[in-house]
């Protein structure tokens, strides 16, 4: 069966792709709805924040992006090695 030889490929793609729509901060604050409690996004979020010269929210929700990217490039790694790890025996 392919899919066991391309999995590990195909969910580094997926979680690279993932984590940087995490991080996207430019071109998604234009085409946003900003809807508050609707249709805020994380990086409209960090930008009214700054207007408003709160810079220790947004560095906060900025923190909390960081940390889930993180923990989600670090989950996909360790699932990795355990799939090369099984795949080796």
């Amino acid at each position: 069966m392919i899919f066991p030889t391309v999995a590990p490929a195909l969910l580094t793609g997926f979680a690279l792709a993932f984590a940087r729509a995490i991080g996207e901060y430019g071109s998604v604050v234009f085409i946003s709805g900003n809807m508050p409690m609707k249709i805020e996004i994380v990086p409209l979020l960090i930008i009214t924040k700054l207007e408003q010269y709160d810079y220790a929210g947004a560095t906060a929700v900025a923190l909390v992006m960081l940390i889930a990217s993180f923990a989600l490039h670090l989950t996909i790694n360790l699932l990795q090695w355990a799939a090369r790890r099984r795949m080796a025996a």
